[in-house]
């Protein structure tokens, strides 16, 4: 499309439904809000900025390539359609409990009756629902499933769940002969979960359980189907979806997984990866609208899930949180897969005039689509919706059941893995073989492959009180840099190297130190008004200077992974927030990067040849001593000193689908095998079970040994 000129009219095609409008003059496509894209004024956050766009391109770049015949595809759809049920959270499928539908109250119109009902979807999670029947028809009706967006309906501080607000559509499709039934989400229902874990409530540890309300949407779903077809007024083979906003996400999620989905009108409901990390539209939607990326799609193979079935794209010209131009990116993707199947017929797209607007061309183009394959026809005159009852009259519960789990879901919906220890050798090579490639495969497949041996270079030096200080640059992947600066006396070789791997305030407590005789040195890496004018401490200097004097030949390397220090990214917390929601959107998170990056130092370290067989200690604390954990997994030290570490990736750090994986006594073991481990803790007893196994084991004793601290 050329810059400036829109198509014009208004067409509809077998197939391919599209609603141009009359625009003039230089108009863009519908855009993200403008503060949505920039990440922050820091040198951190312009390196991470290209960072996310070098790694969405890749992704681009990668989605669906290498399909191209049939044949290919259908070699490879099964398994796309189980690792995305997998990054649902629901591979293996959860057993299929019984419903335990309930109807509590239904009401006769004319043409159409409402049923009030619940069912569990899981024991103990709660679906409310209005099925709308079709009344003066003969034999089984096609039926819809309609999916809610995200509209609240709150009286007097009860819910009456979103359905309420969205009974129209389903009013509409049961004057029309179907039958029609509406799900509350679970976040906006008559009991009211969680969709805004990692956007508002800080609970990162969703990435470590590989959970999303997405997951629990798509069941709910699966479920509701399986009651549609115990319907004596349904048919079972002519089911159709279709919602709007995260309505419309849904409606991806189950048309993607359950092929008894015959035809689908998302609504709104998705765009590219492009969109959302970098321009920013994660920042307009709650977690219930991703699955946990694992395996690093692209979002047009959602949409390739569905064909060769019927399939209408639905979207506003300059809606601000799904922008025309990625809507349209899934689409063309999309369709090559359609076109495979000698099927463009049966994928269509509807852009019209609006923003994030439930309007009535948006909803005529889904009436009609779902007519045509769900009824093989089409009207003459779409009728407009209509809201005939009010929230009290389709309100499905008089109270809040006591075993209700929907407040409470994510605690289990996806399970964690069992905390085992081996009993001998014999078993332990089984469990480390196994964790260590469930952890390639599941935490950190975000890791770039195939990278040439890291090298720093040395770009500045100085030498104060006896002390010199190297600043070094390491190129750990495209487009992240990261400072190292290491210490040692003035003369002689090193004898030892300590890595100390540093957070925000660590680096902090190092600067009050290395500010009073370096400051020049330091300049261009005081990022923060508060690095900038804190004062050096000869305090601070002599603790870091003893570090070294006390302990002749050694040298001291300050580890500081990204968004740490030099490369710290924006303090606002509702921007660090949205950043952290972008790594996971790529399939990764910031610490599963960070683990990357002193992999990448402790190569490096180990491809000096002035410094080969010199012995390497690593030390951290609190949630980055668990990084530095992992990391010595994949690259061994000589000796690793922790302390204060979590036990539990619930307190951090958040890598992705850790603890589907193990736990992290479990990565000490696994980190022990290959380096001294050294444990300084306040809780010795919280690390007995690993203890104990490396005794099992017959390692020296010094091996794997805690203490406490004071």
């Amino acid at each position: 499309m050329n810059a400036g000129r829109r198509s014009l009219g208004h067409s509809v095609v077998w197939g391919v439904v599209f609603v141009a409008v009359v625009v003039s003059g230089n108009v863009a496509l519908g855009q993200p809000r403008p503060e949505w894209r920039p990440l922050g004024p820091l040198p951190g956050d312009s390196m991470l900025s290209r960072y996310f766009e070098h790694e969405v391109a890749v992704l681009r770049e990668n989605c669906l390539s290498d399909i191209k015949t049939r044949a290919d595809w259908e070699q490879r759809c099964e398994e796309y359609r189980r690792q995305l049920r997998e990054m649902l959270g629901l591979d293996p499928w959860p057993a299929k409990s019984d419903l335990k539908v309930t109807v509590t109250g239904a009401i006769d119109r004319e043409d159409f009756r409402v049923e009030k009902l619940y069912y569990q979807s899981l024991p103990g999670l709660y679906v409310t629902a209005n099925l709308y029947l079709p009344k003066n028809v003969s034999g089984r009706v096609p039926a819809v499933l309609y999916l809610c967006g995200h509209s609240q309906v709150k009286i007097d501080n009860v819910s009456y769940g979103n359905k309420t607000h969205y009974h129209f559509h389903a009013v509409w499709f049961a004057r029309h002969g179907y039958a029609c039934l509406v799900l509350d989400s679970l976040q906006l229902g008559e009991i009211e979960g969680i969709h805004h874990g990692t956007y508002r409530y800080g609970m990162w540890w969703w990435n470590n359980r590989g959970y999303t309300p997405a997951g629990v949407e798509a069941w709910n779903c699966v479920r509701a189907i399986d009651y549609l077809q115990t319907r004596a007024e349904v048919d079972p083979e002519r089911i159709g979806v279709t919602g709007r906003s995260g309505g419309g996400a849904y409606s991806w999620w189950i048309a993607a997984i359950d092929p008894r989905v015959k035809v689908a009108v998302p609504v709104a409901g998705i765009t590219d990866l492009q969109n959302h990390v970098v321009d920013g539209c994660v920042e307009g939607h709650c977690d219930c609208m991703y699955f946990v990326n694992t395996y690093r799609w692209d979002y047009p193979i959602v949409a390739a899930l569905v064909a060769p079935r019927p399939l209408l794209i639905v979207n506003g010209d300059h809606d601000p949180i799904f922008p025309e131009d990625g809507v349209r990116r899934v689409y063309e993707t999309a369709r090559k897969i359609y076109r495979l199947y000698d099927a463009e017929d049966k994928i269509g797209i509807f852009i019209t005039k609006a923003a994030h607007d439930d309007i009535q061309p948006i909803q005529e183009a889904a009436f009609r689509w779902i007519d045509r394959h769900l009824l093989g026809k089409e009207r003459e005159v779409y009728d407009p919706v209509e809201k005939v009852f009010t929230p009290q009259e389709l309100k499905v519960l008089e109270k809040i059941p006591e075993d209700q789990l929907n407040t409470i879901i994510h605690d289990h919906f996806v399970p964690t893995a069992p905390i085992v220890f081996p009993e001998n050798v014999s078993q332990w090579q089984e469990l480390k073989t196994r964790w260590i490639s469930l952890l390639k495969q599941k935490c950190f497949r975000g890791w770039p492959a195939n990278l040439p041996s890291p090298s720093w270079k040395n770009v500045k030096e100085a030498e104060a009180d006896g002390i010199r200080l190297v600043r070094a640059e390491l190129p750990v992947q495209d487009e992240v840099i990261l400072p190292i600066y290491y210490l040692r006396g003035a003369d002689g070789t090193p004898r030892q190297i300590e890595i100390e791997l540093l957070d925000q305030d660590d680096w902090s407590r190092w600067l009050s130190g290395l500010k009073l005789h370096f400051s020049e040195i330091l300049g261009q890496d005081l990022v923060t008004d508060e690095e900038k004018t804190l004062q050096g401490s000869e305090e601070a200097w002599q603790s870091v200077k003893s570090r070294i004097t006390n302990a002749p030949g050694t040298m001291l390397v300050l580890l500081l992974p990204r968004g740490i220090g030099p490369t710290a990214w924006n303090s606002d917390a509702k921007k660090r927030t949205q950043i952290e929601r972008r790594f996971m959107l790529i399939g990764q998170t910031s610490d599963g990067m960070r683990i990357f990056d002193i992999v990448r130092v402790i190569q490096s370290i180990r491809g000096q040849n002035a410094w080969k067989g010199i012995p390497l200690t690593m030390k951290a604390q609190g949630r980055f001593g668990v990084l530095a954990c992992y990391a010595s997994v994949f690259e061994p030290v000589d000796t690793l000193i922790l302390t204060n570490m979590p036990t539990s990736h619930r307190d951090g750090p958040y890598i992705l689908n850790s603890s589907r994986v193990l736990e992290v006594p479990q990565a000490v073991l696994l980190a022990a095998d290959r380096s001294r481990v050294e444990l300084n803790t306040q809780r010795t007893e919280d690390w007995q079970a690993p203890i104990a196994a490396a005794k099992r084991l017959g390692w020296p004793e010094d091996q794997l040994k805690v203490s406490p601290t004071q």
